[in-house]
């Protein structure tokens, strides 16, 4: 569970000493913002749930595949490591791969029923991609699309940053190397309490919640 107080309010003023407008600081919006933001409104050209039906009924699973790589590769700071990128290449090469990976997704983003069931099928479609030598089973490679589509919905999950960050809140993060549903649902849990604490500040949705813990537990925000 997490501790509101100290952390909480340590916290707020390490990001406001970097950016004193809150979420709303035009530094703020350059440096960590809108680049995550374009990021979705590329998204939501390539692959809005229509599109993204549309081309799945089509069997056109190849071309659901690429444009979500595209849509990353695009993105101004690169959201996961080069090596998962080749990774994902190559899981996303054959007709198998890229429509396990297609559909996979479209299930996490779109399907019914709880989001625990769909994010545990979406982690082990990740695990059955096809694969050569790198690991595509890692926490950035199955929690960057959904915050990239639905960034009022999910959030991004960089490890050691994201450790980092929650520990200095005060939170008792329930981190397991192997993504799964307990640690997802504990990282969505720091990040309701994000919200709800740093409210004064603005925060519209995951991306400014992201952020605010990018800034917390990155060597790019030094104490």
């Amino acid at each position: 569970m997490g501790r509101k107080g100290e952390g909480a309010e340590a916290c707020r003023r390490k990001f406001l000493r970097y950016f004193p407008g809150g979420f709303g600081d035009e530094t703020y919006l350059d440096w960590e913002r809108d680049y995550k933001w374009e990021a979705h409104a590329r998204w939501e050209e390539a692959l809005g749930r229509t599109e993204f039906r549309r081309l799945l009924r089509a069997g056109e699973f190849a071309e659901a595949a690429a444009r979500a790589v595209r849509v990353e590769q695009r993105t101004r700071h690169s959201m996961i490591f080069s090596f998962e990128k080749m990774a994902l290449r190559d899981a996303v090469k054959s007709e198998a791969g890229a429509r396990a990976f297609a559909e996979g997704l479209y299930e996490l983003l779109h399907g019914g029923g709880q989001l625990e069931r769909r994010f545990n099928a979406w982690v082990e479609t990740v695990a059955g991609l096809p694969r050569r030598q790198t690991r595509v089973l890692t926490w950035p490679m199955v929690t960057v699309w959904g915050f990239l589509a639905q960034p009022d919905t999910h959030i991004f999950l960089k490890p050691t940053v994201t450790r980092a960050a929650a520990a200095r809140y005060g939170f008792d993060f329930e981190y397991r190397s192997r993504p799964n549903w307990e640690t997802y649902a504990s990282l969505l849990e720091l990040a309701a309490l994000v919200r709800s604490d740093q409210r004064p500040l603005g925060p519209r949705d995951m991306i400014d919640v992201q952020s605010f813990l990018w800034v917390q537990g990155s060597d790019e925000y030094p104490d």
